[in-house]
């Protein structure tokens, strides 16, 4: 006999306490495994279509790694120098762009040039702290992201435990699966494969759409002309993942960067806007229909809430795991409310009763 309700929401939120109290408390010790682990996961499909070619799981397993290896290596050395020597730039030249800035509304709006003025105060706050954390800025963004604690973790811990997952992925799936329990391992189930369906094809295509997206803006940008293209690119392609963010963020940069480089050429600052009208249009309407779909359940608002929500809770860590959980939620919310549209509290208990009948 199977438990009665009451029991089981009683485990399950105690689960799901312990579930937040790591996240709250060991947040920054699990980063490395949460992301060898979502590296395992993503690898697993291509695993299993390797074994099914001939190879074993471990050859299959030291072959991925070794291709993954080599890619790392290669951007390491083609892209992320000039990304970093790009960035470097931009941030240094930021006083200049801000100076011109003050310039052009000094021109425009000759109110400003009274000292006392609020917006000249504030314009002249601004310009100092760009002039005075410019350097310091460009030199915490390399030396945050180059740290030597990070790369040692990341470096090392991230890619073991990607690997040894990977090897005993389907090992670790038949063992969760072994201690079900027993009454609800055919809803379990289902709702895993559903959840796994929702996750892989949106997390699978929205990287697609990103690397898709940031390689477009920057070649794009850098064959107009547009200094720091590669910058653009890359920001922008890496915030398409938060649904609306990309689209503003991206934009907003790229036409202002234009603004002031091309500032009075309008038809090259034309084609800056062009080109990302472009990549917006080609990723509603083409990108993501072809590689996300329609049908998997993840609103984009939902999706935003999530991101914020477990960001402003648990950081980093918390926003890995924001999308599989708005996952899971999102196909226990439906399976919750295709039980309801199959009980007495929505069909009624008389013989006439339809699904669409709105009498009392």
């Amino acid at each position: 006999m199977s438990l009665p309700v009451r029991d089981q929401l009683k485990y399950w939120g105690i689960a799901a306490l312990v579930f937040v109290a790591v996240l709250w408390f060991l947040g920054a010790v699990i980063l490395p495994f949460l992301v060898g682990g979502a590296i395992a996961y993503f690898m697993d499909p291509l695993a299993d279509r390797l074994e099914r070619a001939g190879l074993s799981r471990a050859a299959a397993t030291g072959l991925i790694s070794i291709a993954a290896l080599l890619l790392t290596v290669l951007m390491f050395l083609a892209v992320l120098p000039v990304l970093f020597n790009q960035l470097t730039a931009l941030v240094n030249e930021a006083p200049v762009m801000f100076r011109r800035l003050q310039a052009f509304m000094l021109e425009r709006f000759p109110d400003l040039q009274d000292q006392t003025s609020t917006m000249r105060q504030t314009l002249e706050n601004i310009g100092k702290l760009i002039q005075s954390k410019g350097g310091e800025l460009a030199q915490s963004l390399i030396g945050s992201a180059m740290s030597v604690i990070n790369a040692v973790v990341f470096i090392v811990v991230v890619p073991v435990v990607a690997f040894y997952m990977l090897l005993d992925w389907d090992r670790m799936v038949a063992r969760v699966d072994d201690i079900l329990p027993r009454d609800h391992a055919p809803t379990v189930r289902y709702l895993a494969r559903e959840i796994d369906r929702v996750l892989a094809a949106f997390v699978r295509g929205q990287i697609s759409v990103c690397l898709i997206l940031g390689t477009f803006y920057a070649v794009a940008l850098m064959a107009a002309g547009l200094n720091y293209g590669i910058v653009v690119g890359a920001i922008a392609g890496a915030v398409t993942f938060i649904p609306y963010v990309g689209a503003l963020i991206g934009g907003a940069l790229a036409i202002g960067l234009a603004l002031f480089q091309f500032w009075g050429d309008w038809l090259q600052i034309g084609l800056v806007a062009g080109i990302f009208a472009l990549g917006q249009f080609l990723e509603g309407n083409v990108i993501t229909p072809k590689l996300v779909g329609n049908s998997v359940g993840l609103h984009p608002v939902w999706l935003l809430f999530a991101l914020s929500a477990f960001g402003s809770v648990f950081g980093f860590v918390g926003m890995l795991v924001a999308v599989p959980v708005a996952a899971a939620l999102g196909v226990l919310a439906r399976f919750a409310i295709d039980q309801y549209k199959q009980s007495r509290l929505y069909l009624g208990l008389g013989p006439t009763a339809r699904p669409d009948d709105d009498t009392p």
